[in-house]
């Protein structure tokens, strides 16, 4: 049986999938775990033709801190790795490869999602 915060996860990755969909985005892959270790929550080409990594935080209250702050340089270069050997098997040429953070905080009964492009840049 899965754990309920297992769950909120992927209903977080679902929330945060179908609003990149709608921004235009292409969903190639989720919970794509790689030869290099590590799984990228969403592997997506934005419209641009970048191919990014795509780090869910979802966060049901601020105990934990903030998902921006869950997010540091061990973790940035295990989703860089990652998105390499997911850019190298997909035999395609892509403008650029860039890791992107989205944030998902309550707010009422709806979530707030916000987009931190290039967190790798940092």
């Amino acid at each position: 049986m899965p754990y309920p915060r297992h769950l909120l996860g992927e209903q977080g990755e679902q929330v945060v999938a179908s609003w990149l969909i709608g921004s235009g985005w292409q969903v190639l892959a989720r919970r794509w775990r790689g030869e290099s270790g590590g799984e990228l929550d969403l592997v997506c080409a934005e419209p641009g033709g970048a191919l990014v990594a795509v780090e869910v935080k979802l966060r049901r209250t601020a105990r934990a801190g903030t998902g921006l702050e869950a997010v540091d340089r061990h973790r940035i270069a295990r989703l860089r790795r990652g998105l390499a050997g997911y850019a190298a098997s997909s035999g395609s040429s892509w403008r650029a490869l860039r890791v992107d953070l989205v944030t998902l905080e309550p707010e009422g009964q709806r979530w707030r999602l916000r987009r931190h492009p290039g967190v790798d840049a940092w």
